[in-house]
């Protein structure tokens, strides 16, 4: 019999790290402010008392060293998971990240694992400027070599990082910010699924609305709203960007013949780009209507006080799915 325990996201990738480290000695935690203070969201609080300073450490305000410290001990047989503090604070090493621990499995035909985590704090909705609150995915998930994960509720985010740290390859490991203190029940015994499995979280007939992350609770919050207005919406968590589970998509698609897109990044080559591009490959014949997105605006990140506007919402939702109903 499996046991529960209600916690918030960042409690849940907390403990999620904590088992990971007990159950492995090679896995070290490094990164700005993570050890003591326990990062500036205390995704880490009470790890550095646990285990101490030979197993998570603060770095330097260097990025690029961060990742590439990460590369080397790698090489040296550990497991290394460090924090990037926000998604905007990446692209210092971003060139670290896509030109080595990307290729270098490649590049030594397989003989050189990259068991490398990142995590990134991404996406909006605390009232930050930017640099604090964009959503970088699609970088990573085009780069080969890189695996790309979200969670969207505690016991996803649980799993998923004892699962990212066991993956022998470099997964970038994105934690939706503005969620990291909504609760639900973990299941301490049993992962749900695996890395890299789609879930189909409400089950519908008239179309598939598609969400990953931070979006997915906005998106199950359209669904309730369809509901009560006799629209049956089916959502996916797509929990895994790279690789992404298109066997349940196409499944949901050609039950429901409609689908709608959903994230916090501007649409223009973006995650929903490639989707609606494979949907229409691959069930073209079973739509009754365009693939339709929803997206952050093409413009960067605003100031807090337009995020709102910026940021799509169950109402933006509904009024895609009112449009692919239409035709």
């Amino acid at each position: 019999m499996s046991s529960y325990k209600d916690m918030a996201i960042s409690k849940a990738l907390n403990a999620g790290l904590q088992q990971a480290m007990l159950k492995n000695e090679k896995v070290l935690m490094f990164g700005e402010d993570v050890a003591e203070l326990g990062g500036v969201f205390r995704v880490t609080e009470g790890l550095y008392k646990e285990f101490g300073q030979s197993r998570i450490f603060n770095t330097p305000i260097a990025e690029s060293g961060i990742v590439g410290t990460a590369i080397g001990l790698a090489m040296r047989g550990y497991r290394p998971v460090v924090e990037i503090q926000f998604d905007g604070f990446v692209f210092p090493a971003f060139n670290q990240i896509t030109s080595q621990l990307a290729k270098l499995t490649y590049r030594s035909e397989g003989s050189m694992q990259m068991p490398v985590v990142i995590r990134i704090p991404y996406g909006g909705g605390i009232g930050a400027v930017e640099h604090h609150s964009e959503s970088p995915e699609a970088y990573f998930a085009h780069t080969p070599g890189l695996r790309v994960v979200t969670p969207s509720n505690p016991n996803d985010a649980y799993w998923m990082m004892q699962q990212a740290i066991e993956s022998s390859d470099p997964v970038i490991m994105l934690e939706p910010k503005r969620r990291y203190w909504q609760k639900g029940p973990v299941n301490l015994d049993t992962a749900p699924m695996p890395l890299h499995n789609a879930r189909v979280m409400i089950e519908g007939t008239q179309v598939t609305l598609l969400a990953y992350g931070p979006m997915v609770t906005a998106a199950l919050q359209a669904a309730e709203i369809g509901a009560e207005e006799g629209v049956s919406i089916e959502v996916i968590d797509l929990r895994s960007l790279s690789p992404i589970d298109y066997p349940t998509i196409m499944a949901s698609v050609k039950k429901t013949s409609r689908a709608v897109i959903v994230h916090e990044a501007p649409t223009n080559v973006s995650l929903s780009s490639e989707i609606a591009a494979r949907i229409s490959n691959e069930a073209f014949y079973n739509l009754e209507a365009p693939v339709i997105r929803v997206g952050g605006f093409d413009t960067p990140y605003p100031p807090a006080k337009l995020e709102e506007a910026f940021l799509p919402d169950a109402d933006r939702i509904l009024e895609a799915i009112d449009r692919s109903l239409a035709y």
